[in-house]
């Protein structure tokens, strides 16, 4: 398999920018999973690196290789679309050899790759099916073993699970992640609109917005230590709660006096000219307990949702703030229409000013002057 190596890249459609700055390094045997919201251009980007879409400025690399103006057959990669587009009026193992006899391999050697691949996929039972006679699951294992019997060089996935119903994205999902632990050396970059998919596929997360990358990182690192407010909200269900307030403590433990009138504290660090700061402190529902002593957020709660194993609390809104939302362990309807008390660890309040994580001051700084650029 090959790295993959994107610099600076930038596509645009006559005077629309869609992608800028785009830097991004992925190592030989990684599961990169491009999410983002819909038009952010993650769809795009795979694209550019299929060959598919021409890329304005920067340079591709692929396997050390220049790949910008390589035609797709000879960029070693093969693509998973969200269709399954397989000829109907042929057989599995016909569907999944087609591209090899266009290549004039032989007869053994096809047979060789087909049969391994649908060992690999559990498709080898299903050999002599035509398409109309398999689900949907087994129709996208196909297009996959299509893809598996090349030995590319990079695997490209384009939402391939989006066509399928709840319970067979489940499946499938699992299928290519036990898929990937059985070729561990492969490349994959995978583009969802389902952060699911994402936190249990990925290697590393590629999170796009606004024209260019908000934040690279493994799952956790993305969940537990998001760099700014919107991979914040965009990470996790539901969304982190975010309310206002001003910094009226500084140093290793930061006070945070909050506009709707409680109290927060967290451990990341702020300075002495942080103090009097406009902020946002960012929870996550799951993070907030209730309590009856000191607390970051008192209010009404106007719904609740019980899932069985936890329940989501709707408070209502206060100030013009958003609404807060808690989820809690166990099922507590009798808390509709009463005023609850809430707090959180202090290790698990984030905090963000002009959106970005006070964290990563250092780091934020260095994207901005990068982009000023």
């Amino acid at each position: 398999m090959a790295d993959l190596i994107l610099k600076d890249i930038a596509k645009s459609y006559g005077p629309v920018n869609v992608l800028a700055n785009i830097d991004l390094e992925i190592e030989k045997g990684e599961l990169v999973v491009f999410v983002g919201p819909s038009g952010c251009g993650k769809s795009t980007l795979l694209r550019m690196i299929a060959g598919l879409e021409h890329i304005t400025s920067g340079t591709l690399e692929i396997d050390g290789t220049v790949v910008n103006d390589v035609p797709p057959s000879e960029r070693g990669i093969a693509m998973v679309f969200q269709s399954y587009a397989l000829y109907p009026h042929l057989t599995v193992r016909e569907n999944m050899s087609f591209a090899l006899k266009i290549a004039k391999m032989s007869s053994e050697e096809i047979n060789a790759r087909v049969d391994k691949a649908a060992k690999t996929l559990q498709l080898h039972n299903l050999l002599d099916r035509l398409p109309k006679e398999l689900s949907g699951g087994q129709r996208q294992r196909v297009a996959i073993g299509r893809s598996i019997v090349r030995d590319p060089k990079v695997y490209l996935f384009d939402e391939p699970l989006s066509n399928l119903d709840a319970a067979l994205r489940v499946a499938t999902r699992i299928e290519i992640a036990q898929l990937k632990d059985s070729m561990p050396d492969s490349t994959m970059v995978y583009v969802t609109h389902d952060q699911v998919e994402a936190m249990t596929l990925a290697t590393r997360i590629v999170v796009l917005a606004g024209g260019g990358i908000a934040q690279v990182g493994t799952p956790l690192d993305l969940y537990e230590r998001p760099e700014n407010e919107f991979v914040a909200q965009f990470i996790g269900s539901p969304a982190m709660n975010l309310l206002p307030g001003k910094i009226t403590g500084t140093g290793d433990i930061t006070t945070i006096a909050l506009d709707a009138g409680g109290t927060a504290t967290s451990t990341v660090p702020s300075l002495p000219e942080d103090m009097g700061r406009q902020v946002n402190i960012g929870v996550r529902p799951e993070d907030l307990i209730i309590t009856e002593d000191d607390a970051l957020y008192t209010g009404t709660v106007n719904i609740t949702e019980a899932l069985g194993e936890v329940t989501l609390l709707y408070f209502e809104a206060q100030n013009g703030a958003e609404p807060v939302i808690g989820k809690l362990q166990g099922i507590h309807r009798d808390l509709k229409g009463k005023q609850v008390s809430l707090t959180a660890d202090p290790a698990k309040v984030h905090l963000f000013a002009d959106t970005q994580s006070l964290l990563y001051r250092d780091r934020t700084i260095k994207r901005i002057e990068k982009n000023a650029h």
